[in-house]
């Protein structure tokens, strides 16, 4: 499963890897990766895919589960169709709370001691994924695991997890998207060791 949801997100470009002219992210990092799995939504037999994916996982691993939320904003389409499937509730988590109304933080309904599982877009730090999971966790929901499309699998995230307590689960993954990556002939075998670096050493490039 790694390895093809990594050739999906090659084949439609919500992946582009460029070792010799390093993207730079908002936060200034020089990366050969950026990932954009919004382009996601508009391929039906990917998403379907994804989301038959979440679900089977949270079948086996998370059978208890009473609450799918959603991060926002990449993570919400993927909760509400992966909840579908499962035929439970769908909730989506801010990244803030609202400056109005009920200023709320969660939109849809947890309630404290509910079991939710976390559906999120993208790991790279888990920075974020943590800080929505904590937002479900004050308002009383136990959170059983926070699963994302992909991962860059840099290490300040597996740690963070761990020292959080929350399991992480992942459909693909940097190490599965660079052997995939070099099957189809989309990076040169020369820069395979670079890349397979980078996620040990994210400041490579800087």
């Amino acid at each position: 499963m790694p390895k093809e949801i990594a050739k999906n997100l090659l084949e439609i470009e919500a992946v582009a890897l460029r070792p010799n002219d390093p993207f730079t992210w908002t936060s200034g990092l020089k990366s050969p990766i950026y990932c954009d799995n919004r382009l996601t939504m508009s391929y039906p037999e990917i998403r379907e895919k994804i989301a038959e994916s979440f679900a089977a996982i949270i079948s086996e691993r998370f059978p208890d589960t009473e609450v799918i939320a959603g991060t926002s904003t990449a993570g919400i389409p993927h909760a509400a169709w992966t909840a579908q499937k499962l035929n439970l509730p769908m909730a989506y988590i801010r990244d803030k709370a609202k400056g109005h109304g009920k200023e709320n933080k969660i939109e849809g309904k947890i309630l404290p001691g509910q079991k939710v599982i976390v559906i999120e877009d993208l790991i790279s730090t888990g920075g974020s994924s943590l800080k929505a999971a904590q937002s479900v966790i004050e308002i009383g929901g136990d959170v059983q695991a926070v699963l994302a499309i992909f991962t860059y699998q840099f290490e300040e995230a597996a740690k963070s997890f761990e020292e959080a307590g929350i399991t992480l689960e992942t459909l693909s993954n940097y190490s599965a998207l660079i052997e995939k990556a070099a099957e189809l002939g989309k990076i040169q075998a020369g820069d395979v060791a670079a890349l397979q670096t980078w996620s040990k050493n994210p400041k490579m490039y800087s």
